[in-house]
């Protein structure tokens, strides 16, 4: 038994380094400030000049505290090696003062995955995008060929601390938190990043990036092992990652709201995709519907994730809110700026766009005018958004409100005018009037209320969309919430909460379960059974949630449930909702034949409206008066309404009996 096991031995030994090939190396943790540079050599902490600087964020909220570099510049646009302007938009840092460099020492041969623990600046997509050598080795600064282009994942990854969680290429996480990616899985421009190959004999490797833009801070890389499987939690501790995936958790569905008089639905955005359909029955896309994001360079339309939200509401089999036509916010940047003629005429090519891509689908709900106390498109907010002072300028906030009209007459024509159209390109959905502190605010209610009736009176409006974020419900005592609720009923316009958030953060700061699940126990059922509501939107369930640092989501980063959304669940399932008094249709008020035909329509009435007289008020598709009669009161609850001059159209018929006032669209031949 000698002889062989001394020639097993003589193998293992001849054969060690397919031995090191086969199995896992470990992960190799890289610190952002271990870098170095040119300007400085070593970076500097708090650095404020310079292209590097090392910084430390304090410990908060129950996470420690973090070293991490940032760039400072932010430059010009590469255009050629020979005229090289900087880093923007570019394909190479430019010059060697934007490369960091990091010499780097693998544990054996293999194919390894970059992962970065980065944090995105205020800027969002202005802050997101560096480079990185496509290969291990020293680059060129301005050699393109050297370099890949990590950019747009201001809205991507995974947040710190989220546990069973695998990074890939996706994930939802926003800006302003620590956050991990898989680099080399991570598509930018459509196109995946590199791996990296290390040889037998040459384990110590240089490592570079390169500077693209400031607000972006790095904390950490990882070399993980390519094939393996790392979470959050590998990375977050420096782990090894498994050969099987993690198991994530599945809810059993159906949505929540199934069965129920009124929809209970999401916003939708990438990182909300997961099981969508098994929580929510209606959707109301996020950026992708604002004009900003559809049409970012003039004439050309991006519908790609608008679709993707449109086509969820279809497997839902639930309404579709288009989310927005008109805001101060997140408009395309060339609009400003332009002749009021023109920016008028770019305005009714946004709306005759989205209407022929949507041509014969179903557009339920558009959030035709959104903010329109707190953000109107002036180029600066007026009221402010919380945190920010009024009168702080917008950037991309439009500055075309003349080119609506203005305040005039009114004082609100432009948003007459931002309705009227939206008659004319969309006669068969419902057009909502959006804004938020609304409940906690009894004078931005009033005037929130006089908009509404001047969209009112002309048949212009359908539905006001409450937004109910947490910043404005928390705090807010329920009196005041149902007390502001009932001005915006007493209009007699259906609503609706579009945006509805609550935060989890305790006395500490900490994300709280038992914080959350009392603030949505106190706050949801004030808006669910509410007769006046008919329907309600969260503004996001999961990690990557625009609230995230708040800790609104409800949905774990793995998957699973927080108390919030368990308790929601039982609660609207269990929950019977009343009915309202009849209004509109019904009320049974009908029309008919409907489309009329021959200059004339049949008015019916029930018994109990019968006996008094109607005013009939009849509008177009801009908002303009058509026509106006009083039917006498009289026994017969069938009345006749004459349509002399009234040509082929859709219209809005407006009925008013005494107190009480209906709307009904009806089509003439």
């Amino acid at each position: 038994m000698k002889k062989p096991r001394r020639i097993l031995y003589a193998l293992v030994a001849a054969l060690g380094s397919h031995f090191t090939l086969s199995a896992q190396n470990a992960p190799v943790v890289v610190e952002a400030e271990t870098g170095t540079s040119t300007n400085p050599a070593t970076p500097v902490t708090g650095a404020t000049t310079g292209d590097w600087a090392v910084r430390t964020a304090a410990a908060s909220g129950g996470a420690p505290a973090v070293t991490y570099i940032t760039c400072l510049t932010d430059v010009a646009g590469y255009t050629s090696p020979t005229s090289p302007g900087g880093g923007v938009g570019g394909a190479a840092p430019a010059t060697a003062a934007r490369v960091l460099s990091f010499t780097v020492t693998f544990p054996g041969p293999g194919t390894y995955d970059l992962y970065a623990k980065v944090r995105v600046g205020s800027g969002g997509a202005n802050d997101d995008s560096f480079f990185y050598g496509n290969s291990l080795g020293a680059k060129g600064p301005t050699t393109t060929t050297d370099w890949t282009t990590a950019n747009g994942f201001y809205n991507a990854g995974y947040a710190t601390g989220s546990g069973n969680v695998l990074v890939d290429g996706g994930g939802g996480a926003a800006t302003g938190v620590w956050k991990w990616i898989d680099m080399s899985k991570f598509l930018t421009y459509g196109t995946a990043g590199n791996t990296f190959t290390v040889a037998a004999g040459a384990l110590t490797q240089t490592f570079q990036i390169g500077a693209r833009e400031d607000g972006l801070d790095f904390d950490k890389f990882v070399f993980g092992q390519t094939g393996l499987y790392f979470t959050v939690a590998n990375l977050d501790a420096g782990t090894q990652g498994s050969t099987t995936a993690p198991v994530q958790f599945v809810p059993p569905g159906p949505p929540l709201a199934t069965g129920k008089p009124k929809y209970l639905g999401c916003v939708y955005t990438d990182n909300e995709v997961p099981n969508f359909a098994k929580y929510w029955n209606s959707v109301t896309p996020g950026n992708s519907g604002k004009w900003g994001s559809v049409e970012g360079t003039r004439g050309t339309f991006n519908w790609t994730d608008l679709d993707a939200a449109y086509n969820m509401a279809v497997t839902v089999n639930g309404p579709f809110r288009m989310h927005n036509m008109i805001w101060g916010a997140q408009q395309p940047t060339w609009i400003k700026g332009l002749a009021d003629t023109t920016q008028l005429r770019e305005i009714k090519k946004w709306y005759a766009a989205v209407a022929t891509h949507f041509a014969g689908k179903r557009l339920d709900y558009i959030d035709v005018v959104n903010e329109p106390i707190n953000t109107p498109p002036t180029g600066f907010t007026t009221i402010g958004v919380p945190g920010t002072p009024a009168g702080t300028a917008v950037a991309d906030g439009g500055g075309y409100i003349n080119a609506l009209g203005g305040t005039g007459a009114t004082g609100y024509d432009w948003i007459i005018t931002s309705y009227q159209l939206a008659r004319q390109y969309f006669p068969a959905s419902k057009l909502v009037l959006n804004e938020y502190s609304l409940v906690n605010s009894s004078a931005r209610t009033a005037t929130f209320v006089t908009i509404v009736n001047l969209l009112k009176s002309r048949g212009l409006i359908d539905g006001i969309g409450i937004q109910g974020h947490a910043f404005s419900t928390g705090g807010t005592p329920a009196a005041t919430i149902n007390a502001n609720l009932a001005t915006l009923a007493a209009t007699g316009v259906p609503l609706y909460v579009t945006e509805y958030d609550s935060d989890a953060l305790d006395a500490n700061g900490v994300s709280n379960d038992a914080v959350q699940l009392a603030e949505y126990q106190r706050v949801f059922p004030l808006f669910w059974e509410n007769p006046n509501v008919k329907g309600v939107t969260l503004w996001g369930a999961r990690v990557g949630h625009w609230r995230t640092a708040q800790g609104d989501n409800i949905i774990n980063a793995d998957g699973t449930e927080r108390p919030a959304l368990v308790w929601l669940r039982n609660y609207v399932q269990s929950t019977a909702l009343g009915t309202q008094a009849a209004s509109a249709a019904s009320a049974g008020v009908f029309l008919y034949p409907n489309p009329a035909q021959d200059g004339s329509v049949s008015l019916s009435l029930p018994p109990s409206l019968g006996a008094q007289a109607v005013e009939v008020a009849l509008f177009n598709n801009l908002g303009q008066l058509v026509l106006r009669q009083t039917l006498a009161a009289q026994p017969d609850a069938v009345r006749t309404l004459g349509l002399p001059g009234v040509a082929k159209g859709m219209y809005t018929v407006r009925l008013q009996t005494g107190t009480q006032a209906y709307s009904q669209r009806l089509t003439v031949n």
